[in-house]
């Protein structure tokens, strides 16, 4: 079996363009999100992190006409072509897939009349779109599977490598904020008055934001930086639990790290140099995520959740997460969980308050989505 390397990556959101410009706000601890007034979102103030509607469209002016895309679709775009920029790999042939993690795509063209065909609101046409910007030769895979959809992209990028049917894989995550995306989240009363504080005592809810992540993962090793990083694990699960509150017992998130963790061939003794949790800030997914997290003995493994950096970015928070985890390995730090303070949870987790440096070799991701979805996924160092 191939092994799945990551060659390439970009992170778009409110604190810049770039992976690099992320990276370094994140390090610093510095928040994207911000109090909202924008009755075409929500008839009252929320916190969010907003992606400038104005930047993108200036900066897609390079690329081609913004009035023939989404704000969705350009952003996608314009993430992909950041991660191609300085690798040369044969994407245009039939080596190479793409693959599109959102939860609602171009759900804003519910909201709002645009010159804009309405059915690019259906996920498939929006992936065709992609897929012939960058003339690419296959139909793309389409991944909408609630707030899991991004790491569950890479799962099964790294899945399409390892038995050998793609040699390259473009995983897109992204998602935006609509009237239809706030006022869904409002009437589940899982909003917070103020910042997020994932698995902090005082938490109320979570934050939305804006962002699209790009990986692009690689048989091919001949353009390999030293030590790349490369995927040795990762699973999916649903504990059947209810619509939209997860197990209790953090059964389907146990399963999906035990699985993924069976895979990597590490168990839970053996050093896993931190984890880079949901950490949606709701009362009911922090005590899953912590209940999980003890049942694996990972309790005395450092936690990191970037949600009060980013807010929760729905279909691409797996994406731009694990681009900071994996980007964690290589720049030697572990990072600060903004808005925590003191624990929240029924057991003892350590959450990790500040960016420190540390040196280690492999890290988790996991996520959890409504329905009972669940998945992890296990990143290393290439010595």
């Amino acid at each position: 079996m191939k092994t799945a390397f990551v060659l390439s990556d970009n992170i778009i959101s409110s604190l810049g363009f770039t992976t690099t410009e992320n990276l370094l706000a994140i390090e610093s601890m510095k928040t994207g999100l911000k109090l909202v007034s924008d009755p075409e979102l929500f008839v009252s103030p929320f916190y969010a992190s907003l992606i400038s509607s104005e930047l993108i469209h200036k900066r897609f002016e390079d690329i081609a006409d913004p009035n023939k895309f989404t704000k969705f679709e350009q952003l996608c775009i314009l993430s992909i072509k950041e991660a191609l920029k300085n690798i040369n790999i044969p994407y245009e042939s039939e080596d190479t897939i793409l693959i599109l993690s959102t939860t609602k795509g171009n759900i804003d063209l519910l909201d709002k009349k645009t010159s804009i065909s309405e059915d690019r609101v259906y996920l498939w046409k929006t992936a065709e779109i992609i897929k012939t910007h960058f003339n690419l030769k296959n139909t793309p895979l389409v991944i909408s599977n609630a707030c899991i959809s991004g790491v569950l992209g890479l799962v099964v990028g790294f899945r399409l490598i390892e038995q050998e049917k793609y040699k390259n894989v473009i995983v897109v995550g992204a998602d935006i904020l609509s009237e239809f995306v706030v006022s869904g989240f409002h009437s589940f009363k899982s909003l917070s008055t103020t910042p997020c504080k994932p698995f902090d005592k005082d938490r109320d809810g979570l934050s939305l934001g804006e962002a699209v992540g790009t990986v692009i993962l690689t048989a091919e090793t001949n353009q390999l930086a030293n030590e790349p990083i490369k995927i040795i694990g990762g699973s999916s699960s649903n504990d059947a639990n209810h619509i939209s509150g997860p197990s209790r017992t953090g059964e389907g998130l146990y399963i999906a790290i035990k699985n993924a963790m069976t895979q990597a061939q590490k168990t839970s003794s053996e050093k896993i140099g931190f984890i880079s949790t949901h950490g949606t800030a709701t009362l009911y997914n922090d005590e899953m995520e912590a209940i999980a997290f003890y049942r694996m003995k990972m309790s005395d493994i450092p936690l990191v959740g970037l949600k009060g950096i980013f807010g929760h970015t729905l279909g691409a928070a797996g994406v731009i997460e694990s681009i900071a985890a994996y980007q964690s390995i290589k720049r030697g730090v572990i990072h600060g969980t903004v808005g925590f303070e003191n624990p929240g949870v029924s057991v003892p987790v350590i959450v990790n308050k500040k960016t420190v440096s540390t040196k280690t070799n492999a890290c988790l991701k996991v996520a959890s989505g409504f329905g009972g979805c669940n998945a992890a996924i296990v990143f290393q160092r290439n010595e």
